[in-house]
């Protein structure tokens, strides 16, 4: 992993592509901020995918704490980019 500094910058689109490619959900940019529950075939076994393909994307740790308290994906994604 490398440090925050050199960590790979991931836009709202490659977020996109990589929960449809690294995940297989298929989802729509519009649905990115819709809560968990109104995203169609969402479960925990997703979550745990997006992690990882998140680290590995960005080169970084995922705080997997604030990520159990997101609502949504673009709330996972401020969590990736942001830390």
């Amino acid at each position: 992993m490398t440090d925050s500094s050199t960590a790979a910058v991931l836009s709202l689109d490659d977020f996109v592509t990589l929960v449809r490619d690294e995940i297989g959900l298929d989802i729509e940019p519009d649905q990115v901020a819709v809560d968990f529950d109104e995203l169609p075939d969402w479960d925990s076994l997703y979550l745990l995918k997006l992690v990882t393909a998140l680290e590995l994307a960005t080169g970084r740790k995922i705080a997997v704490g604030k990520v159990l308290e997101a609502r949504s994906l673009k709330a996972i994604h401020d969590v990736a980019v942001g830390g």
